[in-house]
């Protein structure tokens, strides 16, 4: 949302962005604090006005923020379009709640409600509702939309628009980043990567199981629920000592681990992963991904099998473990999905094709 917004913003558009703000008076992250309260900020990124709204407190990841039901009716009052991203309970309610229907409605539908069923069943009436009066949906790849219960019905009105970021810090990193590359590959000339929350279907448990069926370590990137369970799993595979857990890293290292890694594992197991972004990240660096094929999801269209990584069947660890060592063993085929995985990174996702692509549908939903 960020990336789209800058872009609309940088072309001379004005954009307001609705968050609810997740930070008290202390600037800690209250998201999974149930009780604690936060107030309403304006702040400008950049170009962007954003308006984080206050809450009052959060029950199963539905946060109360009383002020933007008022806050959407105010923005869109002086707006050409709205654009809302699901899932996201909480907006779908408060637009609905605004009686805005004057302005054009667009929907991002990045993935669907898989496994909270209990509040899928709550919020799939509104959410009927909402899509039914949208004017466009888009998914982030082809293929969501046949799979998708969510998107039934709604198909005349489904169009594609490719996630996109800033590439270039990944297609050409600084010399500092460069060295930084250079001196992990030193110390560690073969290990594999892992970049995203600790959570379910990311398929953490796949890669640990791989893991010991392939030379080199594993480097994981992120935080989550899984975080103990995970650690103490690699325990029990004897694994342990061939894992470095880093729990938060600056962008300009992230960039030199991509750069460094054999590949990037990409192992879900679920339709809650609708894309994957940071195999976009991992592709712009010229580091080849091994993802696995979730039907009716965009994660294997995102880096496609034999042109920019590897596909593997689903919870496949030895499947996984095969292709890793193929590519130990096949210097030709790893620089081939490297340059193939450079290539299309710039063909499709790159944040100006998103972001003119995205003008280009709302202009045709205004007009």
């Amino acid at each position: 949302m960020q990336t789209l917004a800058r872009g609309q913003a940088d072309l001379g558009h004005e954009v307001c962005v609705l968050c609810v703000n997740h930070a008290n008076e202390n600037g800690k992250d209250v998201t999974h604090s149930k009780w604690e309260t936060t107030s309403t900020i304006i702040q400008m990124d950049r170009n962007v006005r954003v308006e984080r709204v206050g809450r009052w407190f959060g029950i199963s990841r539905l946060e109360i923020c009383p002020e933007l039901v008022k806050k959407i009716s105010e923005a869109s009052a002086h707006a050409d379009i709205v654009h809302l991203h699901t899932p996201n309970p909480l907006m779908l309610f408060a637009w609905w709640l605004s009686g805005n229907r004057q302005i054009p409605l667009v929907v991002t539908h990045h993935s669907d409600v898989i496994k909270q069923k209990f509040l899928q069943s709550f919020v799939r009436p509104f959410e009927k509702k909402v899509y039914r009066l949208a004017e466009k949906i888009f998914t982030t790849s082809p293929g969501y939309l046949e799979g998708s219960d969510q998107l039934k019905g709604y198909e005349e009105k489904v169009s594609v628009l490719p996630l996109g970021i800033d590439l270039d810090p990944y297609l050409h990193p600084t010399d500092s980043i460069l060295s930084v590359s250079k001196s992990i590959r030193n110390i560690n000339n073969k290990f594999w990567l892992m970049v995203g929350r600790l959570i379910y279907y990311k398929g953490y448990h796949v890669a640990l199981e791989a893991l010991t069926k392939v030379e080199g370590n594993l480097v994981v990137v992120g935080t989550g629920p899984l975080e103990e369970e995970l650690k103490a799993k690699a325990k029990t595979l004897g694994i342990s000592h061939r894992i470095e857990w880093i729990r938060n890293v600056s962008q300009d290292k992230l960039i030199a681990l991509y750069h460094a890694a054999a590949a990037l594992w990409f192992p879900s197991i679920a339709r809650s992963e609708g894309f994957g972004l940071v195999q976009i990240e991992a592709m712009a660096s010229g580091c080849p991904v091994i993802n696995t094929y979730v039907p009716s999801s965009g994660v294997s269209w995102v880096s496609l099998h034999g042109f920019s990584g590897l596909t593997v069947g689903l919870e496949n660890p030895n499947e996984l473990a095969e292709m890793a060592n193929e590519l130990i063993e096949n210097t030709v085929l790893r620089t081939k999905l490297s340059a193939g995985a450079r290539e299309r990174a710039q063909d499709l996702f790159d944040a100006s094709k998103m972001t003119l692509k995205s003008l280009e549908y709302y202009s045709k939903v205004v007009s």
